[in-house]
């Protein structure tokens, strides 16, 4: 079975490969899709990670709602809100459980808080997502609150200072690394805060389709084990979360998940180096830095 590690100060036990939905939701139908999710179940898969159509998700949302039916006590359920301000936010995690047929969700972000749209003012304010989504989580609607976001860093930063938060989801990869380097410049003071830390886009993400086989895999291939190992090797991350449609890219991130072994401090520096390169060759890809 995949592994698991504790979230934080949640204490939750999760999987350390997260089911990433968006690639699922928008490429298979209902019946390829359930049973994708009943496959990573299997092999030991708890989180799942979703959104509405919107936010690039597809039909994931209706899709979990049929794969839920008799495991929903057993899956650490994930969505997400992307609106500033928290009545509308409030009335998107409605929507989202609707669509999940479910009472609750286990983890709900306020999502992309780098983006234009996510003033923090707003977003931070008194009638913000943030507090709009803490408000939620005291009717029961989620269990955790927590942020998450591809750039800008030091909106996290401000945040964590400011805020009371469970869980952050962020971009994290050796490339990246150089460009919004979310595991120096934000994890440390959530790790000290206990902030439970989530990994994503740890392939790079996908621009394009590019003729690669695997979903969300900006990464060359070879080094793809690497980037995995990379992002499970960060001081008290919980999960890389990752975007699959197919068995056998669910096969391979897991078995990858079943023989983890951290970097050593010589495949650090490599990677380190050649994590530059990528990193100009990208650009910032996922928007501003600052």
């Amino acid at each position: 079975m995949i592994p698991t590690r504790i979230l934080g100060r949640t204490g939750e036990r999760i999987s350390v490969l997260g089911f990433g939905t968006a690639p699922a939701g928008t490429r298979l139908n209902l019946r390829q899709a359930v049973k994708l999710y009943e496959e990573a179940f299997d092999l030991g898969v708890n989180y799942f990670d979703t959104a509405p159509d919107f936010a690039g998700y597809g039909k994931a949302q209706e899709q979990l709602s049929y794969f839920l039916r008799d495991r929903r006590k057993k899956v650490f359920l994930v969505t997400k809100c992307f609106e500033p301000q928290g009545d509308k936010a409030l009335r998107l995690l409605e929507n989202n459980l609707r669509q999940l047929k479910t009472d609750y969700a286990d983890l709900v972000f306020v999502h992309s808080v780098g983006n234009d749209k996510m003033d923090p003012k707003v977003v931070f304010g008194r009638n913000g997502c943030l507090a709009g989504l803490m408000r939620a989580k005291a009717k029961g609607l989620a269990r955790f609150v927590g942020l998450s976001g591809h750039n800008r860093p030091e909106r996290f930063v401000d945040a964590l200072k400011n805020f009371d938060v469970d869980v952050l989801l962020n971009v994290v990869n050796f490339a990246d690394q150089h460009t919004y380097n979310f595991e120096q410049n934000v994890w440390p003071l959530a790790v000290k805060k206990r902030v439970g830390l989530i990994a994503m886009k740890v392939y790079g993400g996908q621009l394009s389709n590019q003729g690669r086989s695997l979903s969300h895999t900006l990464m060359p291939r070879p080094h793809l084990n690497a980037a995995f190992r990379y992002a499970l090797s960060q001081p008290a991350v919980g999960s890389a979360v990752i975007g699959m449609a197919t068995s056998e890219e669910l096969r391979l991130n897991a078995q990858w998940a079943k023989n983890f072994k951290p970097l050593t401090a010589r495949e650090m520096a490599q990677l380190r180096e050649a994590g530059k390169k990528l990193a100009i060759e990208w650009g910032p890809h996922f928007g501003s830095v600052k």
